[in-house]
């Protein structure tokens, strides 16, 4: 018999995201996780280096070109806000350094999604995997999804287009006005993703007075995957280059 006494256990509270960040200052903090784990005998970095790194031609989306003022004024904002910290090394030059980690509440594979994302904004579960590898070793898709759905569970991520082949996802540390903006150009822009194939989502004679065949639809599919897997091998060459030049 039950105790009627008893209580409920209580629901777990529901997961908060971290509070929005500025178009700037999600790259300021996407370069300082990324050169903390890719080149952490410069780490943490200085004004200058932060600027190059945010002004960086590969591995970045959108491009930007920010000048130091631009970057010292955010700099100021985040330290405010607990995002990053002005150290001093052993010279007189000032550097600093994130607290993504804690602001976030990611580590490991997690962390190394959310600075792709950061870095790159909209992705595929194919290119994360990519680039996210820089940092982790993620063995396939399948995992990287898990870890995707376990963002999305806590709020650090989002889904922008609906499930299926090239759905994309995004970090949740916009602007809401950003986000709605970004979802609405996911689902106008021609290089979304198919929406699935069902019988209400493929067109019939008596709705369109013809119909598209699956050839089609795969055709297209195919090519749009193509298009991704050229865009990979131009970032690859780009990031190449930069390496060369410096």
């Amino acid at each position: 018999m039950s105790d009627p006494h008893a209580t409920s256990p209580s629901p777990a509270p529901e997961a908060v995201p971290p509070k929005p960040l500025g178009y700037r200052q999600r790259r300021i903090l996407g370069v300082l996780m990324e050169k903390a784990r890719t080149t952490p005998d410069a780490y943490p970095l200085s004004l200058n280096g932060l600027v190059t790194g945010c002004n960086q031609k590969s591995n970045r989306h959108p491009l930007m070109d920010l000048t130091p003022e631009q970057v010292e004024d955010e700099l100021e904002k985040m330290r405010a806000a607990g995002v990053v910290a002005e150290v001093q090394g052993g010279s007189r030059v000032s550097k600093y350094r994130h607290f993504g980690y804690d602001y976030m509440g990611v580590k490991g594979t997690d962390a190394a999604v959310m600075t792709e994302l950061l870095l790159r904004g909209e992705q595929t579960a194919g290119d994360l995997r990519t680039r996210a590898g820089r940092f982790e070793s993620i063995a396939d898709l399948q995992t990287l999804q898990k870890i995707l759905d376990s963002l999305i569970q806590r709020k650090l991520v989002v889904s922008l287009t609906p499930a299926g082949r090239g759905q994309l996802f995004t970090h949740n540390l916009y602007l809401p006005e950003e986000l709605q903006r970004l979802k609405q150009l996911s689902i106008d822009s021609p290089d979304s993703p198919l929406p699935p194939r069902t019988a209400s989502a493929v067109p019939t004679a008596s709705s369109r007075g013809s119909s598209v065949s699956d050839d089609l639809l795969d055709s297209v599919s195919w090519l749009q995957e193509e298009v991704r897997e050229l865009r990979q091998l131009v970032e690859k060459l780009t990031d190449r280059l930069d390496r060369l030049e410096n």
